[in-house]
Formats: structure tokens, sequence, C-alpha cells
């Protein structure tokens, strides 16, 4: 059966079972119609970095990758898809399609760079969630070969059940849980729903996952498991390493910088997926003149991607700030584009806030290199009037002006399609 036909019967057989609403819901949201042909989601040629970089090669065995373990097939992977085993992240909450397989005993490893993200849980399959410039989210998974037959790699639509629902604006992308797992990992709390982002506050953040590094951050959800009580809900701290051997692991860390980055990435990829989808629909639906409730829109989702990448609403770094993993660090620098004077946007700070100069790296990303050229313009004038420094918009006070003239200089000498925009 073809992937959206099973798509249609797998969403009305939740429908009938109450578990989503119904499939007309979609007329209220014309921009998250995946199988409309300015998306087209699951017949479009697809140019995310997976497909291009290693796809074929894996699914023919000319990819020479490590069979002797699993941690030696992932690390050879990683290598191979330019992701740093650095930026591992581990979460023990059941909440994945492999659930079965994850519990505080087993937690799955996400690892990621600016266009891709990987899910490992030991026993189980390799996930992985590709960044398209135009369909967004694409997602794969496949075991992990026991011989020397090559990967079957099936693009997954079980996914969409929450990565193309209202956590992410309904459109395919980066689905970030924080919740209370009992003792095996199921949910017995849950925050910031349908929320992601650097403005969310640490309180609400890291529940499910285990958190490393130095940090002054004391009010979290991380490294905890609950129980409920007559009284409430009881927590209990389980230390990264405790009930697990990190040895099954390519490093021996969760590095609190890696999430603090992974949750910038999401919250920046979600938004621009759903800017793009939404300035494809409009501007089909209004040919050669946008009406204006559609300009008005698109003026607002300009203005939230500008507000994010300016990292207008971060929450602050607690006082002392943080230390990234060393490792990590390097990694992440390692793809820095710099400007003439040296300085670029990867910069950190990580005093009071992330970076140096506040405009984010992921403006270099996949998601917005594939935004409409109408709409992409609309976001550079209201980043240029955000780093004016004559009457500068209120709203971005918080900038000074040396810290405007460096980010004007680096988005200028690096971001080459700035200066043909118009």
């Amino acid at each position: 059966m073809p992937i959206p036909a099973r798509v249609q019967v797998l969403s009305l057989l939740l429908a009938l079972a109450g578990i989503v609403p119904a499939l007309a819901e979609s007329d209220s949201r014309p921009w998250a119609d995946l199988e409309a042909p300015q998306h087209d989601y699951w017949n479009r040629t697809l140019r995310d970095p997976f497909s291009q970089k290693i796809l074929d090669d894996l699914q023919s065995g000319r990819l020479p990758l490590d069979r002797s373990s699993e941690k030696a097939y992932l690390i050879g992977l990683l290598e191979a898809l330019e992701i740093p085993a650095s930026s591992q992240m581990l979460v023990f909450s059941t909440t994945s399609l492999q659930l079965r397989f994850i519990s505080p005993r087993n937690p799955r490893a996400i690892y990621f760079n600016e266009d891709l993200y990987l899910g490992y849980v030991p026993g189980g399959r390799i996930e992985i969630v590709s960044l398209d410039p135009v369909a967004g989210a694409v997602f794969y998974i496949f075991d992990i070969p026991r011989d020397q037959r090559p990967a079957v790699v099936e693009r997954s639509d079980r996914c969409m059940n929450c990565h193309a629902a209202s956590e992410t604006g309904h459109v395919p992308g980066l689905v970030i849980k924080s919740v209370v797992p009992g003792p095996r990992g199921g949910s017995l709390e849950s925050f910031r729903r349908e929320e992601t982002g650097h403005a969310i506050p640490f309180d609400q953040r890291f529940g499910g996952w285990h958190v490393t590094g130095t940090h002054g951050i004391r009010k979290h959800w991380g490294n905890l498991i609950g129980q409920l009580s007559p009284d409430g809900l009881i927590t209990q701290d389980i230390p990264p390493g405790e009930r697990f051997d990190f040895s099954r692991y390519p490093v021996p860390t969760s590095d609190i910088l890696a999430h603090l980055l992974h949750e910038h990435q999401a919250g920046f990829v979600n938004r621009v997926v759903e800017a793009s989808y939404r300035a494809r629909t409009y501007h089909r639906e209004d040919g050669a003149t946008l009406t204006p409730d559609h300009e008005r829109e698109l003026d607002r989702q300009a203005e939230i991607l500008a507000r994010y990448l300016l990292f207008a609403d971060e929450a602050p770094l607690p006082k002392g700030g943080i230390e990234g993993d060393p490792e990590y660090m390097k990694a992440f620098l390692k793809t820095r584009k710099k400007a003439s004077n040296g300085l670029a946007l990867k910069d950190f700070d990580l005093r009071t806030h992330l970076f140096r100069h506040r405009c984010s790296y992921m403006i270099y990303s996949a998601v917005f290199e594939g935004l409409p050229s109408k709409f992409k313009s609309r976001v550079y004038r209201k980043l240029g009037n955000a780093l004016r420094e004559d009457s500068p918009a209120k709203e971005f006070a918080y900038l000074p002006i040396s810290e405007k003239r460096a980010i004007r200089t680096i988005l200028r000498e690096t971001l080459p399609d700035l200066r043909t925009s118009r």
C-alpha cells in the first residue's frame, strides 16, 4: 500500500478510536495538507542530507560499517553522517515508537547536528530525522544488520502521529517531551505541552532525560523518576549511569550544552517549517496577489522568526552560567562560519546566554535556506529593522549597538543570499 494511503487508513482508525481529531480538522489548516501540490510531502524528490549522503550506499551495502557490535555500527554511522557522538543525550521516558525497549535501565540516545537527528536504543532500531529544505522533517527507521546483509531502510509514516501534530504546528517537525517517568519509563506527569524552543523555563525542561555537566540550574525535571502516592507525586533521583552502563554508548555524557542547543534547534525548525508551509500555501491560493489576511499572517510569521533568530525571549542562564563538554564544544565549533574580523554566530557566551552574538547559526540551515524567497525577504527586512542602530525597535533594545554591529557584519559576510535578497 502506498505511504499516503497507509497514512489515511491509520488516521481514520485513530480518529474512530477517539485518539486524534477527525480528518476534517485539516480543512481549517490548509497549509498543513501534506499532500497538497505545493508540498507533495510523500512523493516529492527529497534533498534531505540522509537521502543525499548515504541512503543508497547504506541499502546497497557499499557503506563499510563495523558490524562487530551495535555500538561499533552506531559510531561508524554517526561518522558517515557527520554527527558528533559527543552530542549524545540520553532519554529514559517511553516517548518514542520504540517504547518497549526504553526504560531507566536502557535509555534511548539522541545525536544531532544542524540538519540531522539520530535515535538509538540498545537492542532496538536506528531512527533518523533528516531535514529537507522544502518538506521539513523526513523520518526513517531501520534495524541494525546482524550479519553482512545491507540495511533495509523504511521511510516511516507512524512518526507523523506526533511529529506533524499540534506540537509542531501540524507540519513535519521535531518534538521534545518533558515528563516525569515512572520506574519503568511510563509518563506520570508532563510539562511544556505543545511548546519547543529556548524560551521555555528551565523548571519545565529535561523531564525523562539525563543531564550531565556543570551548570547552576537548580530546578528542573532531569535525572529523576516518580511514583504516585496518596500524598501526590513523589520523585526520586537517578544519577546518570546508576541504573545502566555508560560503556554501552559511544560517550559517557548527556551534556547540558547539547540539551540547550537541541532545544533551540527544535524551536527554530518547527517555526521555520510552519512558516514555509504557510507561505507556499498562501502564494498558491492567491496567485500573484496576496489577500490582506495572508499579508498580515506572513508578516506575523516573519516577526516570529526574526524574534527567534535574535533570541528575543531566551531563558537566561543561571547565575554562574554553564560549562559545555569540551569535546562537544570542539565538534560544534568545527563548522563555525567566521567573518573577516574573526567573529561567528557560533561563538559561545555561556555566562548569561548561549551565544556572544545573538543571532542563530540555524540561519545557515537547510530548512531556512528552503524558505520561499519572497517570504525569506520579509524575514530579512524584519532582521534589518531589528538590527538598526538609529530608531531601533523597542523589543530588540536588549541588543547593545556593538552586538548589532557584529551580527550585521557576520551576516553580510557569511550569508550569500542576504546580499541578493530584495
